[in-house]
């Protein structure tokens, strides 16, 4: 059924307009939450994994657009519309893609049944920026990655800005959080990685670090390649711990990439099999 939007202070229209990401991730159910998904691809791909859809909001544009696709996908849930300008006063900010939906989350999955089969594996470490979170994601999900695993602080891949970079990728590769704490990692975390078989690369700018074409890399049957967050990079437990240290080469005395983009070309070169 659709709502046109007259009152900003409905409670239905809290979750799209004043409920932070974290607020979100324990309202319904404290196990499970909600969150939101942007735009009519991405929603699309999150009905396709299998996320509940709650409720839409919608631009009346989008009612009879795009948009139109999804509510027949979700029949029995409400849409609020309302104009363009009106959403954006409402939620603060501008809807590009004119749609949101607000869908329950799911139990994490275990890392042990995500690692069961894998063999080339992203791992991130403290990537607590949602852009960056969003687009190593994508790239995971598009450069042969089998599953993407989390350290306990990173951000959360379900917030919407990392959602809506991923586009919607998010709901296209495994992912779970690798340890119940900060403190298992990478202590814990490496050997449990270790204990399914997978020798660990830590991608880190270190003198002896081998190139990611290096022939080695390429004869083992099972890899776990660990990125750290912008600017800190990885530990150096972390790196003092794996088994790889591998450094992209740099030219015109550049000494970095974006951490998203080093994820790209890493996945790239050491997903090949």
């Amino acid at each position: 059924m659709i709502f046109e939007i007259t009152d900003f202070r409905a409670p239905e229209l809290d979750v799209f307009a004043r409920l932070n990401e974290r607020e979100l991730i324990h309202l319904y159910d404290p196990q499970e939450g909600l969150f939101i998904a942007e735009s009519p691809n991405v929603i699309s791909r999150a009905l396709n994994a299998g996320y509940e859809p709650v409720s839409l909001l919608m631009t009346d544009k989008q009612v009879t657009g795009q948009g139109r696709e999804i509510m027949d996908r979700c029949p029995d849930i409400p849409v609020y519309a309302a104009p363009l300008e009106v959403l954006t006063q409402l939620t603060g900010f501008h809807l590009t893609l004119g749609v949101l939906c607000a869908m329950r989350r799911k139990p994490l999955q275990k890392a042990a049944d995500l690692l069961a089969g894998a063999r080339r594996v992203a791992v991130l470490e403290d990537v607590m920026n949602p852009t960056n979170l969003g687009a190593i994601i994508r790239s995971a999900a598009a450069l042969h990655m089998d599953t993407v695993l989390l350290t306990p602080a990173c951000c959360d891949p379900l917030y919407r800005r990392a959602v809506r970079v991923s586009m919607g990728t998010v709901f296209q590769i495994p992912w779970t959080v690798i340890g119940e704490t900060a403190a298992d990692w990478p202590g814990k975390g490496m050997e449990y990685l270790r204990k399914h078989g997978f020798r660990t690369v830590a991608m880190a700018l270190r003198d002896d670090s081998l190139t990611p074409d290096d022939p080695r890399l390429k004869q083992e049957e099972k890899l776990a390649v660990i990125l750290g967050s912008e600017g800190p990079g990885l530990s150096d437990a972390t790196i003092a711990t794996s088994d790889y240290t591998v450094r992209i080469p740099m030219s015109h005395g550049v000494d970095s990439l974006n951490v998203a983009a080093a994820s790209a070309v890493a996945f790239w070169e050491l997903g090949k099999r």
